[in-house]
């Protein structure tokens, strides 16, 4: 399996794929628990998943085989690789396989490739069920690592880029409380919808949503900002905006919060193939934020 692959595998029923990936910095092994098609409780018109069907059904069995044979050929190729990640094709908490996959990918993690971290990337959903927050909660103390998607500080713009039928208030609400307990990153994307970027209410109110958290709880580990990068079936709905617009939208907000905290956590900017190079114009734009630059080189 090719390390270049894209994530047209993951559309063809893979179980598991490896793709480099901007948010990890490098390779990253996908676990789908989803092959025969979407499933997820968002709509986000940014998402890149395309409609398709596949006769393929999840197997545990062949998840941890797959799983332990693109470890092997990563390994054997000498490619270090920088996480193992439930993503796939929708939201992995959705899926009643995900315990137990997840236990599995612990323990094969742990056995074949303990320097990788083990990630999920999750919309937050899972969190409105007990039982899943208590899994979650225990699994983050063995070190999973929850990245967490906040695309939104408003009502108005949450339903018009997750599009979920989640009321925003108990999502916001569970993740005031999953964040008092256990690390997390949270992630959030800024692109256009319908030709309009965020506007400056929308960048407002989730500056002080991640400033109160970020104050209340310190387990805040990361903010990773990124713009759309891939096409998307709904193109072109959602449109990436260039780094200039991005800074523009987060220069809009109060920076003092994230400044006093910036030892809670790092505000993460991930670059995109639609952004242009960093240049001297644009950097002091930026100097008032806690930053990482991560170089365009990851799809």
């Amino acid at each position: 399996m090719s390390a270049n692959a894209d994530n047209s595998q993951r559309e063809k029923g893979a179980l598991v794929y490896p793709v480099y990936s901007r948010r990890s910095g490098g390779l990253s092994i996908g676990i789908n628990l989803f092959p025969g098609g979407k499933l997820c409780s968002f709509d986000c018109p940014y998402c890149e998943v395309f409609p398709f069907t596949s006769a393929q059904t999840f197997s545990l069995s062949l998840m941890e085989e797959a799983l332990s044979q693109t470890i092997a050929e990563m390994s054997g190729r000498g490619i270090s690789i920088k996480d193992i990640c439930f993503s796939g094709n929708g939201e992995p908490t959705l899926s009643e396989e995900f315990p137990a996959a997840l236990e599995a990918a612990f323990r094969i993690r742990d056995m074949e490739a303990a320097d990788a971290e083990l990630v999920l990337i999750t919309n937050g959903s899972g969190l409105l069920d007990k039982g899943l927050f208590d899994l979650l909660h225990r699994a983050a103390d063995r070190g999973l690592r929850i990245w967490l998607k906040l695309d939104a500080g408003t009502h108005s713009w949450y339903k018009t880029i997750d599009r979920s039928a989640i009321p925003f208030a108990r999502l916001t609400e569970k993740i005031r409380l999953f964040v008092k307990c256990a690390p997390v990153t949270l992630q959030t994307m800024i692109c256009s919808i319908n030709g309009s970027p965020p506007p400056d209410d929308e960048a407002r109110a989730w500056e002080a949503f991640v400033a109160e958290i970020s104050t209340s709880a310190k387990n805040l580990r990361e903010v990773q900002i990124y713009g759309k990068a891939r096409s998307a079936p709904e193109d072109p709905l959602a449109a990436a905006l260039y780094i200039v617009a991005i800074v523009r939208t987060l220069s809009s907000v109060k920076t003092e919060s994230f400044v006093n905290n910036s030892k809670s956590f790092v505000l993460v900017l991930l670059n995109s193939y639609a952004d242009p190079i960093m240049s001297p114009a644009i950097a002091p734009k930026m100097q008032s934020f806690p930053f990482i630059i991560f170089p365009a080189l990851y799809s």
